[in-house]
């Protein structure tokens, strides 16, 4: 199936500079921001420059640099945001939404960095 990418979706407007956004990190292939609506003390969210709807269209279409620098770049929050248990932090959770069943409100790739809190069960049992 093929990804069909929205230049008009807001974070490609963010990408463009079209709308403000709280940034956070940003490197030659990704942007860090904070969420506008956030769901912990800690929710950034990184997603890569280029156009790339979820993660099964950026693992397979995406450079290996861009790969490497996404995946670094979320490293590089959880650390900064003091999240890392392997330097003191209590943990966070990665999210990724795709598709309507997975819920995505933008069809851009986008990974949720959530911490500073306990954030209870992913998905209820059953």
């Amino acid at each position: 199936m093929p990804h069909s990418y929205d230049p008009q979706n807001i974070f490609a407007k963010i990408l463009r500079g079209e709308i403000p956004c709280d940034r956070v990190l940003e490197t030659e292939h990704s942007l860090a921001f904070r969420d506008i609506a956030p769901q912990a003390p800690s929710h950034v969210l990184v997603i890569p420059k280029g156009a790339y709807v979820s993660y099964d269209h950026f693992a397979a279409e995406a450079s290996d640099a861009e790969i490497v620098d996404f995946t670094r770049t979320i490293g590089r929050i959880c650390a900064a945001e003091g999240l890392d248990p392997a330097a003191g932090g209590a943990g966070y959770r990665l999210v990724s939404n795709c598709g309507a069943h997975g819920l995505q409100e933008v069809p851009h790739l986008h990974v949720h960095v959530l911490g500073g809190r306990v954030l209870g069960r992913m998905l209820p049992e059953g």
